[in-house]
């Protein structure tokens, strides 16, 4: 194995991915390379981080739902042997036999409306896992690119700063972390930087103080990152002074 081969493991050996042999090759590089020593500790900092960016909180309004439902749902009486119907209850069973479509109809409808209800609900959830583990995917594979490189910086009060480039992918990730909550009704929003000129990148979820956030959209040509505070929903242009920028790392 060639050093330059060596040098493209500092992902893969962060994230634990080599065979034994590997992993004690590049322990054998990486005391020697001073680069590659600082890029696996910035590269182990960012994965344990990334686990704090794929917990999925359930709907807000599930629980109360559920509490709702316990007590519109009626619980199941326990099941005795009825003793043969009398002459006297059969005949009276017969006139009532013309109520037994409309009770069956409302008592379907009944459980049907439970049915769609326990469906979406499921759904919803499924839908959020599936959007969850499809970001920490993207995350994942940003963060393990061979040619991943970190640059970290303090962001003010105490708040740090990664961001992680893979030019292979044309993806970035953002990871703050301590960063104080923007006002009610703002948002942090990230953007790339063009040779100055700001383009929209996703917004950050304002209820998170350490988030890792997958830039959204291509690198292309931007030489750094920008964060601002926006309206809540974002905004096409910044209307605020930065409250971060950041280089992207050669």
């Amino acid at each position: 194995m060639t050093t330059v081969d060596l040098h493209t493991l500092t992902g893969a050996y962060a994230l634990h991915a080599l065979s034994e042999g590997e992993r004690d090759a590049f322990e054998r590089h990486a005391a020697d390379c001073e680069a590659c020593a600082l890029e696996v500790r910035e590269l182990a900092e960012t994965a344990t981080r990334l686990g704090l960016a794929v917990s999925a909180s359930p709907l807000p309004a599930l629980k109360s739902r559920v509490m709702q439902r316990i007590t519109a749902v009626r619980q199941d009486a326990p099941r005795t042997v009825a003793p043969p119907p009398s002459v006297r209850a059969v005949f009276r069973a017969r006139g009532l036999t013309r109520w037994v479509p409309a009770a069956c109809l409302a008592a379907a409808a009944a459980l049907g409306g439970t049915a769609v209800w326990q469906h979406d609900t499921a759904q919803d959830a499924r839908n959020q896992a599936r959007q969850a583990e499809a970001h920490a995917d993207e995350l994942a594979a940003v963060l393990g690119s061979p040619d991943a490189r970190t640059r970290t910086a303090k962001l003010g009060d105490g708040a740090r700063g990664t961001v992680v480039v893979s030019q292979s992918r044309d993806e970035a990730v953002f990871i703050a972390s301590g960063m104080a909550k923007p006002p009610n009704g703002k948002v942090y929003q990230l953007w790339f930087d063009d040779d100055g000129t700001m383009r929209p990148a996703g917004l950050m979820d304002p209820g998170r103080t350490t988030e890792a956030v997958l830039l959204d959209g291509s690198v292309g040509r931007a030489s750094g990152m920008g964060v601002t505070v926006e309206p809540a929903g974002g905004s096409p242009a910044p209307t605020s002074a930065p409250v971060a920028l950041l280089n992207f790392p050669v």
